[in-house]
């Protein structure tokens, strides 16, 4: 799929994963920057977007970090149940992704609420729904999140080493209703047209200045993980999906987790509770690469880091994707 991208494509995908500009007309920008128009700008990330290229083009919103719940979650669903328990499952809006895993535990979603008390809620709805036992992992520690590709001239696509990301100010932030607003418009992408933010403001009451030193906060303090295009790496080729997990020592798993997150190749890197004796592992570490036989080859590097201080491991691959919408509040 890569080699059907043009130049400038494969330009704005490898600049603009993150750091969209806070300003007005930021396409006009982003034209100057690339040599071209407004309209190419414009243009092209319609057509990535519209071709599945891109999965989405806005900002990636926190659920923690403004004062939410998130967590992953698991079921085990005999195959005869399997397409009920998956339209039950993704008909729950706090449900932003839900994949189908080669495991005795073959069903792995992502809740994301606003409350504590909402989550749970949703965890005891599914359980009602399909009369099976959700497995809840709750993140105890996360060393890093956030999947950077980078395509190559040669019509290729690696995992890179993020930019530098902005650690938050504060540990929480307040949410007001205004900032609800801004979320609940932004949440599933920004409109392609040379004001993107001016359908914002319409919507909540506010000005573009105001707006965009809201926009600015959330950044600042992580409620907004970065805002740019998102890659579709199905589409661009990664096309493997390794959940590895591994039994770790619980004196080591912090400093562990650490190492393992610093790994071009990882997308999430977290520390998770372990659901004895059905579940050993507590650290969970995403694996993405061109085929399984790649996953796995760099799932010995993380063995081999990893040493005796690992008892077990295991790869659950990704064999379809259930739901993917991302975090998604309300109205």
């Amino acid at each position: 799929m890569t080699n059907e991208l043009n130049p400038l494509q494969r330009q704005l995908v490898n600049r603009y994963q993150g750091g969209f500009p806070l300003l007005a007309r930021p396409f006009a920008l982003m034209a100057r920057t690339l040599k071209c128009s407004e309209r190419d700008i414009i243009q092209n990330i319609d057509s990535l977007l519209q071709q599945g290229i891109l999965s989405r083009f806005g900002p990636l919103y926190d659920a923690v970090q403004m004062g939410g719940a998130l967590t992953l979650a698991a079921l085990s669903v005999p195959e005869s149940q399997y397409e009920q328990v998956t339209q039950q499952v993704n008909s729950l809006s706090q449900v932003a992704h839900n994949y189908r895993r080669d495991h005795s535990l073959n069903m792995w979603f992502v809740l994301a609420t606003e409350t504590e008390v909402e989550l749970e809620s949703a965890i005891l709805q599914i359980e009602e729904m399909s009369g099976l036992q959700v497995y809840n992992f709750p993140k105890q520690s996360e060393f890093f999140i956030g999947l950077w590709l980078e395509l190559t001239p040669q019509c290729g696509v690696n995992t890179i080493t993020p930019p530098t990301v902005h650690k938050p100010l504060v540990d929480a932030y307040c949410v007001d209703a205004m900032d609800r607003q801004i979320i609940l418009h932004s949440q599933a992408g920004l409109a392609l047209v040379a004001d993107p933010w001016q359908p914002i403001c319409e919507a909540v009451g506010c000005s573009e200045d105001e707006l965009l030193e809201r926009l600015q906060r959330l950044l600042d303090c992580g409620v907004i993980r970065r805002i740019g295009l998102v890659p579709n790496h199905y589409r661009l080729g990664l096309k493997a999906n390794g959940m590895t997990v591994w039994d770790v020592n619980d004196e080591q798993a912090e400093l562990l987790g650490q190492h393992i997150g610093q790994l071009d190749f990882v997308s999430h890197c977290y520390l998770r509770p372990r659901h004895l004796p059905e579940w050993r592992y507590n650290l969970f570490a995403m694996v993405h690469g061109h085929d399984r036989v790649e996953v796995l080859d760099k799932t010995r590097i993380i063995k081999g880091i990893l040493g005796d201080a690992c008892v077990a491991d295991n790869v659950l691959f990704s064999s379809a994707i259930l739901k993917k919408t991302g975090l998604r509040f309300a109205a």
